[in-house]
């Protein structure tokens, strides 16, 4: 499989602009990034910022509807939420707004879903935040429906928390079978049971390779289980490189993140293509740079440059 970027923006800060410039600046990331190759663009779901980002008081804007305006200033990559919490939306309703994502870009929306953590934003909205085994079981559920709705034409579905009955899904997705499906994280009970059952594709935190190998190892086996070819689920992960202009700017960088999320830095294309190609001979294909690291778009040039190489090499 032909490896990718994609760029995530949880990050909507961007000192001296305004709210009403703020959208320009997510439209020239997005642009630089398309222009450079990469394959996807996705967002977070949070009403909040989130702790290791920002203050809680920054900038947030609602996923789908910039995910929405982005598939207008866009055409050709791939748009979702990296990833939706599974306790925020019905995922019926889920469903239908991410099939009208798929409708208005033209065939080019992914669901992402996960069990939801942010128990900030739960208070503060006052959205049921239950223990997080009810929101594995739901993360279940919510899966098989939307899938349903992706494919059938009026599905039903009783489940111990969500129900659906003869559930209507018109227009349908521009892609035959639906968008494609990422479930995020890498619980090895629960999650990685869920992704071998659900999941297109699966994306984590960049850990290390011989923990990343061991969650593969998991997944493996949950596939087993239930008789799925894991290679029919891809592996994507955020970078465990980190591209940099000059090394100050890279240990700039480093000094920003927590310790388990410390990553390689990189000052060249070269030396970011050498330093992905373990992760890449262990079946990784997908490598996703946040926007509280590729800032510009002449950084987000220099990864394209890193995804020219690694592509020809």
């Amino acid at each position: 499989m032909t490896p990718w970027f994609g760029l995530h923006l949880p990050n909507y800060t961007f000192p001296g602009t305004p709210p009403e410039r703020l959208f320009d600046r997510i439209v020239e990331l997005a642009s630089a990034a398309e222009a450079a190759g990469f394959s996807l663009v996705t967002a977070m779901d949070h009403f909040y910022q989130i702790r290791g980002v920002g203050p809680d008081t920054d900038p947030m804007l609602e996923v789908y509807a910039t995910l929405a305006a982005l598939s207008q200033r866009t055409s050709r990559v791939r748009l979702g939420a990296l990833v939706t919490g599974v306790t925020y939306r019905n995922p019926a309703i889920l469903a239908k707004t991410v099939t009208t994502l798929d409708v208005v870009s033209g065939g080019r929306a992914v669901l992402g879903l996960g069990a939801a953590w942010n128990d900030d934003e739960h208070a503060g909205y006052g959205v049921p935040f239950p223990p997080l085994r009810e929101r594995m079981d739901r993360l279940d559920e919510a899966l098989t429906i939307c899938r349903a709705m992706f494919t059938q034409d009026r599905p039903t579905f009783e489940g111990r928390h969500y129900r659906i009955e003869g559930a209507l899904n018109v227009p349908r997705p521009i892609q035959p079978g639906g968008p494609r499906i990422i479930v995020g994280g890498g619980g090895e009970q629960r999650t990685l049971k869920i992704a071998a059952k659900h999941a297109d594709m699966t994306h984590w935190f960049p850990l290390g390779l011989e923990a990343l190998l061991h969650k593969k190892e998991v997944l493996e086996r949950h596939c087993a289980e239930i008789g799925r070819d894991p290679a029919t689920i891809e592996l994507t992960m955020a970078t465990p490189v980190l591209l940099a202009l000059t090394e100050a700017d890279g240990a700039a960088l480093l000094a920003r993140l927590p310790p388990e999320r410390r990553a390689a830095v990189a000052t060249t294309p070269e030396q970011g293509a050498e330093a992905l190609r373990p992760y890449l001979d262990a079946g990784f294909t997908g490598f996703t740079f946040m926007n509280t690291v590729l800032r510009t778009p002449e950084a987000i040039g220099l990864a394209g440059e890193v995804l020219q190489l690694i592509r020809t090499a």
